[in-house]
């Protein structure tokens, strides 16, 4: 709270109160009942418009700014608690951050700018210079090391920001707006330069933005803010999929689903497969079975093989074939992180549903085109009943995908509309009763 009776205007907040009402005592609720955790090696994006509270709570985080109320706690360490001194050495040693418009020291090199946490922490000339290269070299900018600021763009300013916190090698780092002030290219490799530190690093960071495409492709979990509160806390799935309220609703509007979502969160269960070892008869019988006109082949180590289709394996059952040998086709292929964006090609050349498939190529899903279609779809309806200035908010549990109705798992795709009945757009079997709805 900023103002002279932060007190009486936390009681009043207390009660329900929006903030709009306790103007009368002359004081600002910037952050009001914020309340979560973040995991080690997580990307923790918080977003919301200008003024929902977004940079005065990051610096709620490093005790840049004085609580009003409640409790800031680091590896069980209630900083609200610490001396000027000890918020210091938190600062140096625990907390780091990158400000929205570098705060870089003009008059000093690259290299020192880099190195200067360590050089407040008292650490040796040679020491920190080596761990500034070092950062300077992550971040792409070795051989700039003795240039000044100005003699730099935009994007690389904000790398010497970047690598100054990576040089202090703290294990949270705080991103206020980090790369609001670049172009939108430039922004974007930043934002793939992040991603790919962090998967080496594997540091904790809190990342502030108001842009949600931003916060989507970035984020573990997002928290969104309106007006100093929580309007939802969870995954880009789990928003996109299941808003908490209108508000979180109209948002994320117009958001790219396709970039956001992916094959793990639209795929099915894969039905029917049959065994390499299975001759086509009782392939034919597995199809027949689940009401569909092919079938993935899976070996017993659930590694997949390939695809049989009802009309290869009906001729070779007349010719009295015995083995699948000869009758498996390949089949497209996608990893479970695959963005949806990325799978419409492969699904329009492929008679199969797209095969979801591991880093150890075993089959995990499937996407029928019924279902990568459905993905596009904004989810119908929200919670009428979720309050929107509601303190905190449950998300849907993790897992949960876009309704495809009309959609059945049967895990493979008709070949042709009259052979089945009521087929959806996409072309997928009706539901029988092994399949899940």
């Amino acid at each position: 709270m900023f103002g002279r009776r932060p007190a009486k205007a936390v009681e009043l907040l207390a009660d329900g109160r929006h903030r709009d009402e306790i103007k009368s005592l002359n004081v600002t609720a910037a952050v009001i009942d914020v309340s979560f955790e973040v995991q080690p090696g997580e990307i923790f994006v918080v977003m919301g418009l200008s003024g929902s509270g977004k940079s005065t709570l990051i610096r709620m985080l490093n005790g840049l700014l004085p609580h009003t109320s409640g409790t800031v706690e680091i590896e069980g360490t209630d900083i609200t608690k610490l001396g000027k001194s000890d918020l210091r050495k938190l600062r140096s040693e625990k907390v780091s951050m990158v400000f929205q418009h570098f705060a870089l020291f003009p008059h000093r090199s690259v290299l020192d700018n880099a190195a200067y946490g360590l050089e407040v922490r008292g650490v040796a000339r040679a020491e920190r210079d080596a761990k500034a290269r070092e950062a300077l070299a992550m971040v792409g900018l070795d051989g700039w090391e003795h240039k000044v600021p100005g003699q730099l763009s935009g994007g690389m300013q904000q790398r010497v920001g970047l690598a100054r916190a990576l040089a202090a090698d703290t294990d949270i780092i705080l991103m206020d707006e980090a790369f609001s002030a670049l172009d939108p290219l430039i922004r974007r490799d930043m934002q793939s330069q992040l991603l790919e530190l962090q998967e080496s690093l594997g540091k904790t960071i809190i990342f502030i933005t108001h842009d949600l495409n931003e916060a989507m492709r970035l984020g573990h979990r997002i928290c969104v803010l309106r007006d100093g509160r929580v309007a939802q806390i969870g995954t880009a799935e789990e928003i996109l999929n299941d808003p908490a309220n209108d508000y979180v609703a109209n948002f994320i509007e117009d958001v790219d689903r396709t970039r956001v979502l992916t094959a793990s969160s639209v795929m099915e269960d894969p039905i029917p497969v049959v065994d390499p070892g299975q001759g086509p008869r009782a392939a034919l019988r597995t199809m027949r079975d689940n009401q569909t006109q092919s079938a993935f082949v899976v070996r017993r180590d659930r590694k997949l093989v390939g695809g049989v289709n009802e009309t290869a394996i009906g001729e070779a059952v007349r010719d009295s074939v015995k083995e699948l040998d000869g009758l498996v086709d390949s089949l497209e292929r996608v990893h479970p992180d695959t963005p949806v964006a990325d799978m419409f090609a492969q699904a329009a050349e492929s008679s199969y549903p797209l095969a979801v498939v591991d880093d150890e190529e075993r089959l995990v899903g499937v996407i029928p085109r019924g279902t990568l279609l459905a993905a596009l779809a904004t989810p119908g309806g929200n919670d009428d009943q979720a309050h929107e200035d509601a303190p905190r908010v449950e998300t849907a549990e993790s897992g949960k995908t876009a309704d495809t109705a009309g959609t059945a798992d049967t895990g493979a795709e008709p070949q042709s509309e009259a052979a089945q009945p009521q087929p959806d757009p996409g072309g997928d079997a009706p539901a029988t009763e092994g399949s899940r709805q």
